[in-house]
């Protein structure tokens, strides 16, 4: 499956990601642990790779994200400066 990418990474949420659980003092392993807990799979080798912008992140990985380290789901956002081109029909 081939799924694109922005600025040659998987995700944008990555760095903050990194940032927030380093702030709350949660490892990569304590998450995924965490984040079963809701039902939800997401390896430590999986967290790793969306810190490093190298996967995807679903929504629903997204929220357990949130939801496990009491985040508000903007704060993933935060600094992130993404330029939508936009092709109008002429």
């Amino acid at each position: 499956m081939k799924f694109n990418k922005y600025n040659d990474n998987f995700n944008i949420i990555g760095t903050n990601l990194k940032r927030l659980r380093k702030e709350n003092k949660i490892s990569q392993e304590q998450l995924s642990n965490k984040i079963s807990l809701l039902g939800v799979t997401l390896y430590q080798s999986d967290i790793f790779k969306i810190e490093q912008n190298q996967r995807t992140v679903r929504d629903f990985e997204l929220w357990a994200i949130s939801k496990v380290m009491d985040v508000d789901f903007n704060e993933f956002f935060k600094n992130v400066d993404v330029k939508i081109n936009v092709i109008s029909k002429g």
